[in-house]
């Protein structure tokens, strides 16, 4: 029998984070996160794996026609930015006892 409840994960990104894509077709792309799929460990990037989708037309949209939408992105080939550059991070404890995420090159704390 399978248990159906699944632990939460901590990933070392976030909604509103400005990251770099390292790896794939949209290498090198700045952008921010727009939302994060924690189930799949995937962050759908703004302006970066921008993907084709044909439309049917409808009620809302008569015309249908051709839109570009940004795809996911796995989340291990995204890093944080700081300074215009990519830096990796980590966990620590701050000031008020709590794990918070942090800059392994800089040492401060991101927000």
């Amino acid at each position: 029998m399978e248990n159906n409840t699944s632990k939460q994960t901590k990933l070392h990104v976030k909604k509103g984070d400005t990251v770099m894509v390292i790896s794939g077709n949209a290498k090198g792309k700045t952008g921010v996160i727009k939302q994060v799929i924690v189930e799949k460990s995937r962050a759908i990037v703004e302006g970066a794996n921008l993907q084709t989708k044909h439309v049917k037309p409808s009620a809302g949209n008569p015309q249908g026609g051709i839109e570009k939408r940004e795809g996911s992105i796995h989340i291990s080939n995204l890093m944080v930015v700081e300074n215009g550059k990519p830096v990796r991070t980590g966990r620590k404890v701050n000031e008020q006892g709590k794990l918070q995420r942090y800059s392994k090159v800089t040492g401060k704390f991101i927000a």
